[in-house]
């Protein structure tokens, strides 16, 4: 696709149409790309290079109208290599950092708020994942007693992501031996990733051999994918935006509602979206139309930014229709992911 060769010229009008198109949502004639781009060229030359621009794919001819408007080969020709970046403007930028900052109580509010805001910024539908720490790195393991038959375990991996679950005890064990246990833990676990922790767990500590021991080790073990792993509530992507998105022109027809409302309905469908298109291995990924795996898609765009905490990765993103400010949206999307990842790392999870 990015083997077409295209003439200045070429490029230019394939610019105007996509822009115009953006914009107004209307197929666009020679005639007014003559009227409003100041070319130099006639209107029966601007439709003479908007036919060749159809014969190489990148424009197509609506039945109804004599204008004409992108395919998905001719948006993604566009943002290769024609989108000029359209960066936040300052006050924009405060106000997302200043939003951040002031309303963070818990990780939940924090992605929802997050996901609101690019949605509010795009008018389109966003969504953000939890940082997914599987192959983040241990940095610390704290046992804090807080009964006779409960204790508290805080997880602390690179970056400031914490991770606290609470333990069930079937019998009393002293503070003294907690200690102790969370010094072993420590001693052999420090320094791996999460995965390879729970596979390897029971061989890192087989050789403990006191008894009082062993009853709280094997709590550990049963336990050790609720210690170890993620929650099931953060692998569910936050969504937000139904109500921004849905006001395009492309919702008219209600036809078009399905797709949305079943990315609404079941977000497991995002998740799914993510790993066909191997998304969580890519800093940023933009997806059009047909590119996505999913047909019921296919009138789609995908933009989706990875943020990083050490090892551990989320998304930031908006869903939408093709036909989207694509270089504005970009820089609202790279700009919240890394508010994002600045925010989280002030805090835990």
């Amino acid at each position: 696709m990015n083997l077409i060769q295209l003439t200045d010229r070429e490029k230019d009008i394939l610019q105007y149409v996509i822009q115009q198109f953006i914009l107004s949502a209307n197929p666009v004639g020679s005639r007014n790309i003559s009227k409003k781009y100041n070319l130099g060229l006639s209107p029966a030359t601007i439709r003479n290079i908007m036919a060749d621009l159809e014969d190489s794919g990148l424009l197509q001819h609506p039945h109804t109208s004599a204008g004409r408007i992108p395919t998905d080969r001719g948006y993604r020709f566009y943002v290769d290599q024609l989108m000029q970046p359209s960066p936040l403007v300052d006050s924009q930028k405060e106000k997302i950092e200043s939003f951040l900052e002031n309303v963070y109580s818990e990780p939940l509010e924090l992605l929802t708020i997050t996901s609101t805001i690019l949605s509010e910024l795009t008018n389109q539908l966003a969504f953000v994942t939890y940082p997914q720490i599987d192959k983040a790195v241990l940095e610390k393991i704290q046992l804090v007693k807080l009964s006779s038959l409960r204790l508290l375990v805080v997880v602390a991996i690179k970056k400031g992501i914490v991770k606290t679950i609470t333990l069930e005890i079937n019998s009393k064990i002293e503070s003294s031996k907690i200690s102790f246990i969370e010094h072993v833990l420590n001693a052999r676990l420090t320094g791996l990733r999460l995965a390879e922790i729970r596979k390897s767990f029971m061989e890192r500590l087989k050789d403990i051999d006191k008894e009082e021991l062993k009853p709280i080790i094997r709590i550990f073990f049963d336990s050790i994918d609720k210690i170890f792993s993620e929650d099931k509530q953060r692998s569910t992507p936050i969504v937000t935006g139904a109500s921004n998105v849905i006001r395009q022109p492309e919702f008219e027809n209600p036809e078009n509602m399905q797709g949305i409302i079943e990315l609404i309905e079941s977000k497991d469908i995002i998740v799914h979206l993510l790993e066909n298109k191997n998304i969580l291995n890519k800093d940023l990924t933009i997806s059009i139309g047909s590119e996505n795996d999913n047909k019921n898609y296919s009138e789609y765009s995908f933009i989706v930014k990875e943020y990083k905490l050490d090892e551990a990765k989320g998304t930031v993103g908006i869903i939408g229709p093709k036909r989207m400010e694509y270089s504005k949206i970009v820089s609202a999307v790279v700009f919240v992911a890394e508010s994002l990842a600045k925010e989280f790392r002030k805090t835990s999870l």
